[in-house]
């Protein structure tokens, strides 16, 4: 077993331990004590590095050994409550807040966002823009408007905005940078969209925290673009164009895409410590993957993987 993949795996084990815990609220863990601590994670990818080369099994033993040590002590501090509470907490009652009215906080509204959808939305591209952060996003159905989002949210206030150019219409779902509460709990900020189905779409996603579920396979995606931080994502798309651009640029995040088994698809993945699975692919070089019927199909998916500590997932359906 390659002494990297390992590594890997016990972080994901670690992780997911952590979350597990801290969701049957066995333990309160603080994240915020760990990212205060984040050059560990340089110190564990530095000696992973030293000792991949030599490929001794000395090497390895120390690898592990400092991997478990720094496990360890994150695992101890990020049990200790934050002196500064400001930041990102699991525990279920710690809120990020930047507003001004305090009897807001702890209130759950729902807002349905929308935009009508027009003639002149069907002969041009729709780009979609969505940013935030301590999200849950689903995306799944259809609607007669151009954009349907339904909101749960907590202490924030969102915008839906929408501008028309000569050549596309450009909508801009996101959560002001400002005078606005994180809510990192199982409750809150939960946003729905459905889209309509006879656009265009280019997609922008840039995602702090959280985590987004889309739908695709019944829209017409052009291009799919996310940059996320701590996130999980999951995609599924369709065979609907004779070419889907798909970007993913993340730090500490699980991405799982699913595509048609009848679309080609070519893989370009930059993915450091990341782990990888590519079911039912062809490893064409150290950096690039292809379908058996890339060359022969008529749609083709093109994906680009770029991910410091994650780990992806592609699969046909």
């Amino acid at each position: 077993m390659k002494i990297d993949r390992l590594i890997w795996g016990i972080v994901l084990l670690f992780i997911g331990v952590v979350l597990l815990l801290d969701n049957f609220n066995v333990i309160n863990f603080y994240w915020r004590n760990v990212w205060e601590f984040w050059p560990v994670f340089l110190i564990i990818a530095g000696i992973n590095i030293l000792f991949k080369r030599n490929n001794s099994q000395t090497g390895s033993i120390i690898s592990l050994g400092v991997l478990v040590l720094a496990l360890g002590f994150l695992f101890y501090k990020g049990q200790q409550e934050p002196k500064n509470k400001s930041w990102w907490s699991s525990h279920k009652d710690s809120i990020i807040t930047y507003k001004d009215d305090e009897n807001d906080e702890d209130s759950l509204k729902k807002v349905d966002l929308k935009q009508p959808f027009t003639v002149a939305d069907s002969t041009k591209k729709v780009i979609l823009n969505i940013s935030g952060g301590g999200l849950s996003f689903n995306l799944n159905g259809e609607t007669n408007d151009l954009i349907n989002a339904d909101i749960e949210q907590k202490g924030t206030t969102f915008t839906l905005d929408k501008e028309v150019t000569d050549s596309a219409t450009v909508l801009t779902l996101k959560m002001p940078s400002k005078k606005s509460s994180w809510n990192f709990g199982s409750d809150g900020n939960d946003i729905n969209l459905k889209l309509n189905k006879v656009p265009l779409w280019d997609i922008n996603m840039k995602l702090g925290a959280g985590e987004a579920d889309f739908d695709l396979s019944q829209y017409k995606v052009r291009t799919f673009n996310f940059n996320g931080g701590a996130a999980s994502l999951e995609l599924k798309f369709g065979d609907l164009l004779p070419i889907t651009d798909v970007n993913v640029k993340s730090g500490v995040a699980s991405v799982e895409i699913n595509i048609p088994k009848n679309s080609g698809c070519r893989i370009i993945s930059k993915t450091g410590l990341s782990s990888k699975s590519f079911d039912g692919f062809d490893k064409i070089n150290a950096t690039t993957s292809e379908t058996p019927n890339y060359a022969t199909s008529k749609n083709k998916i093109f994906i680009n993987l770029d991910g410091g500590l994650s780990s992806f997932e592609v699969n046909r359906y």
